[in-house]
């Protein structure tokens, strides 16, 4: 356990010193920022969506670069095809088939605008995710550790997309809103990239210390009052539990499965560890619960009649559940 301890000690130097290598190039989007990193040392996968321009792609390439993984990206369109994201077999020079990987094998893949490409396709993808492996003519390839996927997604051009379903969509663990920056951060932004200087980024991580990372994140003890709070947080979202509130009943037609209080768990010994604390709270589940379940739960008509949006659909879920001692 002291071994822990020091670890997480360790652990807030690295976070502090990692958000000061991405911000020399990343101006602002601190919870951005936050969230992507939380979700790599979960060994979970996040699904980023804003409006093009808002630097989602240089974001993710600056992570992958500070974190020392190899990155890859791929623009997701109508006419892409699975072998395009995953591989194929040729005829090599002594007509055997040859495998040759394709762009997932990566440590960071970018999907850019997921969205784009028919189901077919995303399935391809969403198997790596999940499985961390990809099939191709019968044999299985495992993926390189650590791997994650961050996936782009545009809210304002729907026409030409195929919408990701509920499901598909629960295997991201994060969904993260990328807004338009503040007056002052978008004159920083043209300051710093009309000029002739490119900041020299350094290694902070690798993929070994990201694996022993991961592994000390699910050693974080928990207590059984803050596990409880996290699964009645997600309880909470399902209209067809007796014990939600009326409002998730009126707003509601489905809700967050299990997946979604494992990740609050998870999520939230994240958040503790990077900030010196050796064991998740309440506060520390609040803190990751709004991008969690965000795109876990399904509004009805009467909340798209009445306006409301899933985050203050989901801040009320945490009042209600805070009332429960």
């Amino acid at each position: 356990m002291s071994k822990d301890i020091q670890a997480i000690d360790q652990l807030v130097h690295q976070y502090g010193d990692l958000k000061k290598e991405i911000a020399k190039v990343i101006v602002g989007q601190e919870d951005v920022v936050d969230q992507v990193v939380l979700s790599i040392f979960c060994k979970g996968h996040s699904l980023l969506v804003g409006v093009p321009g808002l630097a989602k792609t240089l974001l993710v390439n600056t992570i992958s670069e500070v974190l020392g993984l190899t990155f890859s990206r791929i623009q997701f369109t109508p006419d892409l095809m699975p072998s395009d994201i995953i591989g194929a077999e040729i005829l090599d020079e002594n007509r055997h088939f040859k495998f040759i990987r394709g762009p997932i094998f990566a440590n960071i893949v970018l999907a850019d605008e997921i969205n784009r490409t028919p189901p077919k396709t995303q399935s391809a993808l969403l198997e790596a995710m999940q499985e961390r492996s990809v099939t191709s003519s019968g044999q299985t390839f495992k993926m390189e550790d650590p791997f994650f996927v961050l996936a782009t997604q545009n809210p304002i051009e729907q026409e030409g997309t195929y919408p990701l379903p509920e499901a598909q969509l629960d295997r991201f663990m994060f969904n993260i809103q990328v807004d338009y920056p503040s007056f002052a951060e978008e004159v920083a932004i043209v300051k710093g990239t009309t000029g002739d200087h490119k900041p020299v980024l350094e290694h902070i991580l690798d993929g070994r210390t990201i694996m022993d990372i991961q592994a000390l994140i699910r050693r974080v003890p928990v207590s059984d009052q803050v596990m409880e709070y996290a699964v009645r947080i997600a309880s909470y979202t399902r209209p067809d539990n007796p014990d939600a509130p009326a409002f998730v009943k009126d707003y509601l037609s489905w809700g967050a499965g299990p997946r979604a209080s494992q990740f609050l768990v998870l999520g939230a010994k994240a958040y503790a560890a990077t900030r010196g604390k050796y064991s998740p709270d309440r506060e520390d589940v609040r803190a990751v619960a709004e991008p969690i379940l965000r795109h876990r739960i399904v509004k009805n008509y009467k909340a798209e009649a009445e306006g409301m949006t899933e985050s203050s659909i989901i801040q009320k879920i945490l009042g209600a559940a805070a009332e429960i001692s």
